[in-house]
């Protein structure tokens, strides 16, 4: 008898089993196809600016592979370009997790390159290179923490909308800096570009071993896979995810939200200090106007083709960063200017932000929409 019941038991469990697996790996799916697709539609849109101006999509796509990833000089170089970019795009990512849409990064970089340069001459002479290097990162976190964490409390406590505040931080954060490298903080012996003092030689972070890649790229890694854990492995991860869903009903089951989102603004602002830190203790060797140099604008479009992932940030950002490293070989080879690089990662970010309404719209995707598009049919 046991042996008559078994096979339609276990075919009743597998069966659940089976449709669960289609289901939730059609889900999984979705966010991969439709970035790929609005991928593709930008490249799409940029090849056509390309043959308007006569030149061949082509030999732009050749060049950035050879400027960007054709050798390992070009390699190293583009994960120098990436470093940054992995800790902007943190920037975006985790807000994004709650809901909320920061594009502050770019005045966080700053600032915190600023705060780290300011921290580092005083203490210069009295600690070794690794407190110092401790006091510059926890510096250039703490400034740009609170700078961002400024405008989640904005919008937790006076429902000010976070894009706007934190893009006009934005603008603060750089007018800041320009005054005080002109003003208070400036070298007297930059004239033509004002600067802090120089880091001294034991302020400044070296490579990674056997590479010329500072070590910005490993602790951009290492950002990444620590955001992933807290976000996927923890239980303030899980209260944040539930709080993006809908942030009245985790009011409701009693979550901190105010907490979490100035929690993770401040997370996030200090990911992005890190990046200025790092900028001026490994590339720059000051604070000075090169800080500007759009990072934390790049990093938004590197957090939305990543969804939002913190593991999917590191291929986006290496990609991107090995984009930028070819400018000047699209420049030399092709005569179009470098700033072509950023038409491109433009007409990226249109597409995927366009492509954002695509979600939910295709069947193949969305078992409940196939079954309810069957029902359909069938009651007429």
């Amino acid at each position: 008898m046991g042996s008559d019941l078994n096979p339609p038991t276990s075919a009743a469990n597998t069966a659940p089993k089976g449709k669960f697996l289609r289901e939730f790996s059609a889900r999984r799916s979705e966010p991969l196809a439709v970035t790929l697709f609005a991928s593709l539609a930008g490249l799409g849109l940029f090849s056509l600016f390309l043959l308007l101006l006569g030149k061949s999509p082509v030999q732009f796509v050749q060049l950035i592979y050879a400027g960007g990833f054709g050798s390992w000089f070009s390699l190293q170089n583009t994960m120098s370009r990436a470093a940054p970019l992995l800790l902007t795009a943190l920037c975006v990512a985790l807000p994004a997790r709650l809901g909320l849409v920061i594009i502050g990064g770019e005045g966080a970089l700053v600032l915190g390159g600023l705060a780290a340069a300011a921290a580092a001459l005083p203490l210069a002479g009295f600690v070794s290179s690794g407190w110092l290097w401790i006091a510059m990162a926890l510096s250039g976190m703490i400034v740009a923490g609170l700078w961002i964490g400024l405008a989640g409390a904005l919008k937790h406590y006076r429902g000010v909308n976070e894009t706007i505040s934190s893009l006009l931080l934005t603008y603060i954060a750089i007018a800041l800096l320009n005054h005080l490298i002109e003003g208070p903080l400036r070298d007297p012996a930059s004239l033509n570009k004002p600067s802090t003092t120089p880091l001294p030689a034991n302020a400044m972070i070296g490579n990674l071993p056997g590479m010329d890649v500072h070590w910005g790229f490993g602790v951009g890694l290492i950002a990444c896979l620590f955001s992933w854990i807290l976000m996927e492995r923890t239980t303030i991860g899980f209260a944040a995810r539930v709080a993006g869903g809908n942030m009245r009903a985790a009011r409701v089951q009693g979550l901190p939200v105010g907490k979490l989102i100035v929690g993770f603004t401040f997370l996030a602002g200090a990911f992005a200090g890190l990046a200025g830190m790092l900028e001026v203790a490994a590339v720059q060797g000051s604070a000075n106007g090169a800080l500007i140099a759009g990072y934390g604008y790049t990093g938004i479009l590197v957090a939305f083709l990543a969804r939002q992932n913190p593991l999917a940030i590191i291929p986006v950002a290496v990609l991107l960063g090995g984009i930028t490293a070819a400018g000047g070989l699209i420049q030399r080879r092709m005569g179009l200017p470098d700033a072509s690089v950023l038409v491109l990662q433009g007409t990226l970010f249109i597409s995927v932000l366009f492509c954002e309404t695509l979600y939910g719209r295709f069947k193949l995707f969305n078992p409940e929409l196939w079954l309810a598009n069957r029902i359909g049919r069938e009651a007429r």
